[in-house]
């Protein structure tokens, strides 16, 4: 009958309410991010763009919207170009994260000299953006180091750097969250970690963390294989689901399409 549909409207609808969840998702990012740089200070807006995350917020934000708008309208207009831009995209994300994810595995020492590197220029911005510092604080506190490699790794920064020529009263200081917790402090002491640089490791470990962080993430990372993988998969799942989907009813469109144009052509036939 002229009733008749291909399309599955439970296929169409859930990837259409699938798309709009990550739609306004992708939005509530992209305005997070504008807010968080247009409220740093002038000079900060160029200084760390490489370790912002604020832009890295927008660029996340920007790329889901950009492909949830493709699952969006696709699915409600059953269009199929749409819908093969957004499976294309998932299909892209999801091999690049595979490979990454081979890589790291394989290529180990270059992934952590890669996440030295970013350490290390984190630590050189330390005091450029307030949101990567308090990134950097937290992670800190949170694995109970300091550093990349050592404590000492805070000299990179100009404020903390140790040599006699830097004017700045954090000479050879580094920051509070390397400071063992003492839970009888009230009030946290932000200047616990003050010439800390200029000790030995066994005198300031009495004080500060002195072990880097980058030791503490592979540790930790080795300890909760189950739980990155767990995320790994959550992450990986609506992706998948998003591909089956829309492949779905890519191939429902078609038929349909050649559906009606059977029945266009026999409506013309005058023995129809």
């Amino acid at each position: 009958g002229d009733d008749f549909s291909f399309v599955s409207p439970v296929a169409k609808y859930v990837l259409f309410f699938f798309n709009l969840l990550f739609w306004v998702i992708s939005m509530v990012l992209v305005a997070v991010g504008v807010y968080a740089r247009l409220q740093k200070h002038a000079e900060a807006a160029v200084a760390c763009l490489a370790v912002d995350p604020a832009i890295l917020l927008i660029m996340v934000g920007v790329l889901t919207f950009l492909i949830t708008f493709c699952g969006c309208v696709g699915s409600l207009r059953e269009n199929i170009c749409l819908l093969q831009v957004f499976s294309v995209c998932l299909t892209i994300i999801f091999l690049l994260q595979l490979a990454a994810g081979v890589l790291g595995f394989v290529f180990s020492d270059k992934a952590r000299g890669k996440v030295s590197e970013i350490i290390n220029g984190a630590i050189v911005h330390y005091r450029d953006d307030l949101d990567l510092q308090n990134l950097i604080d937290f992670g800190q506190k949170e694995f109970s180091c300091c550093g990349g490699v050592s404590y000492k790794d805070w000299s990179q920064n100009m404020y903390f750097n140790c040599t006699a020529t830097n004017p700045s009263r954090e000479r050879c200081s580094v920051p509070f969250s390397c400071c063992l917790h003492d839970a009888r402090q009230a009030v946290i002491n932000t200047m616990c970690g003050h010439g800390m640089q200029a000790r030995g490791y066994l005198e300031a470990s009495a004080f500060i963390h002195t072990n880097g962080c980058i030791d503490k993430l592979v540790n930790w990372t080795h300890s909760n294989l189950f739980l990155l993988g767990g995320i790994t998969l959550g992450l990986a799942l609506p992706q998948l689901v998003g591909i089956v989907l829309a492949q779905l009813l890519i191939n429902q469109i078609r038929d349909q399409i050649k559906l009606q144009l059977y029945n266009q052509q026999h409506r013309a036939d005058p023995w129809y």
